[in-house]
């Protein structure tokens, strides 16, 4: 999912968590300056950035300092449900990843703006031989997820993308935002998915 032209300044969502492209993301939404952006989304379809939030109070204005990474991934917004007047349900999908060009400016409404310029997409690898359980065991926790009927990721499933397979991990590993941040902004979908591969041996996820 892309946006044909990149909104500027970008509106963010300062969150402490790191969105992956083709993940799923869900967000409560009621203060007023996201409330506005979430109608502004609905109206023109343009995405949003989501950035994590490094340090800094992100309610309200006159907190410590703002620091947020400077990649983050724009989210499209894919359902939207009122669950009373003025909160929303909110699910996104992370889209493309982005760079921040300046640091992040204020509104009067509070919400966080900056330029940004897109950050160029996975190139579609084949997951080496390698690394083969690694997906296999990805392939069995989705079954064991749809069997509770949980829906954890987006389909289609791309098993046979190795940056989609390493995304999908990555969402799942119980390791440091600032690893998330790292492995998302990686460059190379097979280092990133041999990483994570490494990682789940080392824990005794995978073996063989």
């Amino acid at each position: 999912m892309t946006a044909a032209v990149l909104p500027s300044p970008l509106p963010l969502f300062p969150l402490q968590t790191v969105l992956f492209p083709g993940a799923l993301l869900g967000l409560r939404v009621f203060e007023a300056r996201y409330l506005d952006l979430m109608a502004d989304c609905l109206r023109t379809r343009q995405p949003f950035g989501v950035l994590c939030l490094k340090s800094g109070a992100e309610a309200g204005r006159g907190d410590a300092p703002l620091q947020v990474e400077d990649v983050g991934v724009l989210a499209h917004l894919d359902e939207v449900d009122a669950e009373r007047p003025g909160i929303l349900r909110v699910r996104c999908l992370g889209g493309e990843r982005f760079r921040l060009l300046q640091a992040p400016t204020q509104r009067d409404n509070g919400l966080w703006v900056a330029p940004a310029q897109r950050v160029a997409p996975d190139v579609l690898r084949l997951p080496g031989p390698a690394v083969l359980a690694t997906v296999s065991a990805l392939a069995e926790a989705i079954r064991k997820l749809k069997d509770n009927d949980r829906v954890p990721f987006a389909p289609p499933y791309q098993l046979d993308d190795a940056g989609w397979v390493a995304n999908r991990w990555c969402e799942l590993l119980p390791i440091s935002l600032a690893a998330k941040q790292k492995l998302m902004e990686l460059e190379d979908p097979v280092i990133r998915l041999s990483l994570v591969d490494g990682y789940l041996r080392d824990k005794k996820v995978v073996v063989g």
